[in-house]
């Protein structure tokens, strides 16, 4: 009985080697897959500003149906959601909003809206990217909205 008990003790546990193995084909897995994993996650955030801006777009063309006007940069985005004060005046604005909510950025910021917009543009929508600061290239970069995007 006692050479059993000894086999036993032996054989219960996993060598450091095993471990080692293990540890390095996992690293090996995890470095092949997290690239493309993480540029599925870049994706998604920007077809989720895309999908947005074309929510918010639809919004502000009914809004501008029932109003003859876009809300003005100081009314903002939120007189999609609850009827704005102020100039220029909603007095058809929709009972229930044009939006449950307002959407926020992927990165968790408010959209930036200017009405009018520059160049001559009826309004502009934006985000300024994952660093929330003007400029920027690839998830850093400024996004406009498709009826307004800059060159």
């Amino acid at each position: 009985m006692k050479v059993s008990n000894t086999r036993r003790r032996h054989n219960a546990g996993f060598s450091l080697i095993e471990i080692l193995v293990v540890m390095v084909i996992i690293g090996i897995l995890v470095s092949l897959v997290a690239p493309s994993v993480l540029n599925r996650v870049d994706d998604a955030r920007l077809q989720k500003v895309e999908a947005d801006f074309k929510a918010i777009e639809s919004a502000l063309s009914i809004y501008n149906l029932d109003n003859f006007t876009y809300p003005s940069t100081d009314q903002g985005l939120q007189a999609l959601v609850i009827k704005p004060d102020g100039q220029p005046e909603a007095r058809n604005w929709k009972k229930g909003g044009y939006l449950k909510e307002m959407p926020l950025d992927p990165w968790g910021r408010e959209y930036l809206y200017l009405s009018p917009g520059e160049d001559g543009r009826e309004f502009d929508l934006y985000t300024l990217g994952a660093d929330g600061v003007s400029g920027g290239e690839d998830q850093n970069a400024d996004m406009f909205s498709g009826a307004n995007a800059q060159q």
